[in-house]
């Protein structure tokens, strides 16, 4: 689209819609099941042309350890064996409450279910924000998979879930240490640089009909983007 940031590499065969690809990798829509979901992220192997996964826990999985030989720095592991289990353990509600929960705000299709989801997520917010008061990452000094899981979410939270997801309690900015969190890994190398704003609003307002049928991208919120520049403070953690 004009004047947006490409900021990605070109789709196989050209492929506009996602829904392309797993009809190539099924041969053919005619093999699609009735009802079939298209969903992202997609680990695509270009030569079979297969999807590998889209399950995105098992993607970085694979990230992390399967394609060290073309790493720039092989020796990095953010899932290290002696920390799995109570990684495991964090996760989980991490998932099912913010990961996902805010999804089950944003779809939800009845009063109670979205309430439910609703405080549950910031429930589960408030227990990370006291983990986090006092431990630099999720897993102390060590940073791993599930800061990874975790900020992907809060990334996106103030600019698009607070509002289009109807996550509206607190934003990220009013929690001061996952709001130092966030910023923190928002500065470390490469991550800035491949977090692109108009991507995410893009796709939230546009492509979900039944939330925001007029597909109107908002242009705020402002000052988010400076607010994020600010320096973090985990040093201190």
């Amino acid at each position: 689209e004009e004047g947006v940031p490409s900021g990605c590499a070109p789709e196989p065969h050209g492929f506009k819609r996602i829904r392309e690809l797993y009809f190539l990798a099924l041969g053919g829509a005619e093999n699609a099941p009735e009802g079939m979901r298209f969903t992202v992220p997609v680990l695509w192997d270009k030569e079979t042309e297969k999807i590998v996964s889209n399950e995105s826990s098992e993607i970085i999985q694979m990230l992390n350890s399967e394609f060290d030989e073309f790493a720039t720095n092989p020796s990095l592991d953010l899932n290290p064996e002696p920390l799995r289990a109570e990684m495991a353990v964090i996760n989980d509600p991490i998932y099912h409450n913010i990961n996902n929960g805010v999804y089950k705000c944003g779809f939800a299709r009845a009063q109670e279910p979205y309430e439910e989801a609703y405080f549950n997520l910031f429930s589960e917010l408030e227990k990370v924000e006291s983990r986090l008061s006092s431990s630099r990452y999720l897993m102390g000094d060590a940073f791993t998979l599930a800061d990874i899981r975790l900020f992907t979410t809060l990334i996106r939270f103030d600019m698009v879930y607070f509002h289009h997801f109807k996550c509206n309690r607190r934003k990220i900015q009013d929690f001061p240490a996952l709001a130092d969190y966030m910023r923190h890994i928002y500065h470390m190398p490469g991550v800035k640089a491949t977090t692109e704003f108009t991507h995410i609003k893009l796709h939230y307002y546009c492509s979900h009909p039944s939330i925001n049928p007029a597909g109107v991208v908002p242009v705020g919120p402002e000052g988010y983007e400076a607010w994020l520049d600010t320096p973090a403070d985990r040093d201190s953690k």
